[in-house]
């Protein structure tokens, strides 16, 4: 089971899985070359690569807090699209850590997309019915209003309108301090209504990337996907945040490295940043 733990000061955190997948190499690294990404994650047969669904369970001040739900479970045609294989579940990981699904006190859904906030719902009700869900005004407005470039990417219907008949939804709007020590900050690109979620304690600091870093093969600034809906807003974003990241010797948390929960940036000399792993 993939459950690695890390602690940021006094503040243990835990990355969970939700399963592996499968995405399509081209639109996971946009304009970079295949001869280049090849080399680091090789395609299979349908040019698609290795991904992780890994959300993050942060116990913090009493309270239980999970980034990313995990991968919405769709039908037999969408699992097999995705090759999505259930190696183990986000509760079978909470289990492995004591705590069952009504024990989580806050979600944070750093976007909307089938592969984040997928499980936000479970057989038609709150998968974590104790819990706030927290999301970005303007990332709720754009899962009520999609259209042709990002309709594949939100399962309004069945993952995000269950959550707001039962009145769950706390919609932020901007950076937000969760709890003293947690907080989120706006990181658009991939969409407009992105946020990361930062974690401070005794001089340490974690970063959940969302999708502006979904592994760490994408540290290169050039790295971006084409999935994408603002690609040069993306490459402000890191300009903004990635030195702030690397000065502080911040610990990253990508939502989709296939191998590694925990990693840091380092310099690359050709210029930005390149990742080093942690585990």
């Amino acid at each position: 089971m993939w459950l690695k733990q890390h602690k940021i000061g006094g503040v243990q955190v835990t990355s969970l899985t939700d399963g592996h997948f499968r995405l399509d190499g081209g639109a996971m690294f946009g304009t970079v070359p295949k001869v280049l990404w090849n080399k680091l994650t090789p395609a299979d047969d349908l040019n698609r690569i290795a991904l992780r669904i890994n959300p993050l369970l942060i116990q913090l001040q009493g309270k239980n807090i999970l980034i990313e739900t995990g991968m919405f479970e769709g039908d037999a045609k969408f699992q097999g699209m995705f090759d999505l294989q259930r190696d183990s579940t986000v509760f079978e990981g909470l289990k492995a850590v004591g705590l069952d699904r009504t024990d989580i006190d806050l979600v944070v859904n750093t976007h909307l997309h089938f592969d984040h906030a997928g499980r936000n719902v479970l057989e038609g009700k709150p998968a974590f019915p104790n819990a706030r869900y927290l999301v970005q005004k303007q990332e709720l407005q754009d899962a009520h209003h999609r259209h042709e470039r990002n309709r594949a990417s939100y399962y309004t219907e069945q993952y995000v309108e269950p959550i707001e008949a039962a009145g769950l939804f706390d919609v932020l709007d901007g950076a937000a301090e969760i709890l003293p020590g947690l907080s989120v900050v706006q990181i658009p690109g991939h969409n407009l209504g992105q946020q990361a979620v930062v974690l401070e304690s005794e001089g340490e600091m974690l970063v959940y990337t969302a999708d502006l870093l979904p592994t760490f093969i994408h540290a290169p600034y050039p790295y971006i996907m084409g999935y994408d809906l603002y690609p040069v807003t993306t490459l402000e974003t890191r300009k903004k945040f990635f030195p702030e990241w690397f000065e502080r010797g911040a610990v990253l948390a990508p939502p989709h490295d296939p191998e590694h929960a925990f990693g840091k940036l380092t310099e690359n000399p050709k210029g930005g940043f390149l990742a080093k792993t942690l585990e």
